[in-house]
């Protein structure tokens, strides 16, 4: 009497079709490794062009045909398209194949629910979950669709759907009551970090970069990789010590992707707030990746999306290993870093790494000789506490002359705790900030 969808199998016939419009084109490559990422076994690939996409089934008549036939030669139960299909695209599809047919919005979902660990992750996924699906509903109906009117064509359809979008409807409305607390939550500890003036670093990158690996490295934690796609969903914080820095907080955040869907960017503000508001971003990019300066343009334009362009970026070029290529930091015309090459798998250029991030976290390091009289003891042992002790002498009148380093916070809040006036010990020079934080 009606349609039933079977369950979703493991091997998939995939489909991939190729535009004329550039920016409508698919990466088959990544398509195959976000179907490994999901589980899926590849039977085969269908590809071919078109000038636009089909209305109905989006590949057309044929490849609609010569789909169905792959699907029985190699007994597959599901079909896979690198691309956005509409709801009534997948239903037509459906319809046809009787067997499951997933779009690349609904493989991205497959693999966020596989991979979401934390309590917020998971409300995300369902969250981006249940709002693709509303406009999906009909199609376990299709029974009861009789809403033309007319005798003997009516029925409890229009009830059954009205019922189950209001129930998605209450519980979207609840998971985003319960995202927005996780986004105060948020709010209230960066506002803890900000007050206690310690300053953020988020690894952001194309997915499979190596963000994950690379935070593992400086940090010595043990934070899930894996030569997947999405291999990190929920955000992990770590404490980072930081020449002339001091303590720093370490984000890795989720990988971006081409076409990432604008439902799943939304659904994920609240981690991804985490770039929006750090400190100094730090973008991961696989230097061996052809592909490169695509993924880049892809990263920045989900930055631009969350306000997090503005953010001061500084560039790693990763997995240099692949490349044979020695680590280096690469600087602009002032000779601020700009891009450090290095091998986070390979351990090779982390020190330039922590280099690079001690010049662009210490923006307000002051450095500059003091002399103290022997009745000053209190700041010359606070300075000692603060390890800002460079160099130290006595001159003939036994006057203590110091050679001192330190950020200038740690200086402000020495002298306010000895209830001294910052600007009677530094420099002129040094009482305005410096022009390279400007």
């Amino acid at each position: 009497m009606f349609f039933e969808r079977p369950d979703a199998g493991e091997t998939a016939v995939l489909v991939h079709v190729d535009f004329q419009d550039e920016r409508e084109r698919e990466d088959p490559g990544e398509f195959l490794e976000l179907v490994r990422s999901a589980g899926a076994e590849s039977a085969t690939l269908l590809s071919g062009s078109r000038h636009r996409p089909d209305s109905r089934t989006f590949i057309g008549s044929g490849k609609v045909e010569e789909l169905r036939e792959a699907l029985s030669i190699h007994g597959a139960e599901l079909v896979i398209f690198n691309h956005a299909l509409s709801p009534s695209q997948e239903r037509n599809l459906e319809r046809v194949l009787k067997c499951r047919v997933l779009d690349r919005t609904g493989l991205i979902l497959d693999i966020f629910a596989q991979r979401a660990r934390t309590h917020e992750g998971k409300l995300q996924v369902e969250l981006a979950q249940l709002e693709y699906m509303s406009t999906r509903l009909i199609r376990g109906w299709t029974h009861l669709e009789r809403q033309k009117g007319g005798i003997g064509l009516r029925g409890p359809g229009e009830t059954q759907l009205e019922t189950d979008r209001r129930l998605l409807r209450a519980r979207i409305k609840a998971i985003h009551k319960r995202l927005d607390k996780v986004r105060s939550q948020r709010s209230q500890n960066r506002r803890a970090r900000a007050r206690a003036e310690i300053p953020s670093v988020s690894l952001v990158g194309y997915t499979n970069a190596g963000k994950s690996t690379l935070f593992n490295a400086l940090t010595e934690s043990k934070v899930y990789t894996a030569d997947q796609l999405f291999a990190t969903l929920d955000p992990t914080l770590r404490r980072l010590e930081i020449g002339d820095v001091g303590p720093v907080v370490l984000a890795d955040t989720v990988g971006f992707i081409r076409h990432l869907p604008h439902k799943l960017v939304e659904a994920f503000r609240a981690t991804l707030q985490e770039a929006a508001e750090a400190t100094l971003l730090v973008h991961v990019i696989d230097a061996a990746d052809p592909d490169r300066d695509l993924n880049v343009t892809q990263v920045e334009g989900v930055l631009d999306e969350i306000g997090a362009l503005d953010v001061p970026m500084l560039k790693v070029m990763n997995k240099i290993d692949l490349l044979d290529s020695a680590p280096r930091i690469e600087r602009d015309g002032h000779g601020r870093p700009e891009a450090v090459w290095l091998s986070a798998q390979k351990g090779r250029g982390l020190d330039l790494l922590a280099q690079a991030l001690s010049e662009c976290l210490a923006n307000d390091v002051i450095d500059f000789p003091l002399v103290l009289s022997p009745e000053q003891g209190r700041l010359r042992a606070g300075l000692h506490e603060l390890d800002a002790v460079r160099e130290e002498g006595f001159d003939e009148e036994g006057m203590i002359r110091l050679g001192i380093r330190l950020p200038r916070r740690d200086f402000l809040q020495l002298m306010a705790r000895l209830g001294e006036r910052a600007e009677d010990y530094l420099p002129p020079e040094l009482c305005e900030r410096p022009v390279w934080e400007e």
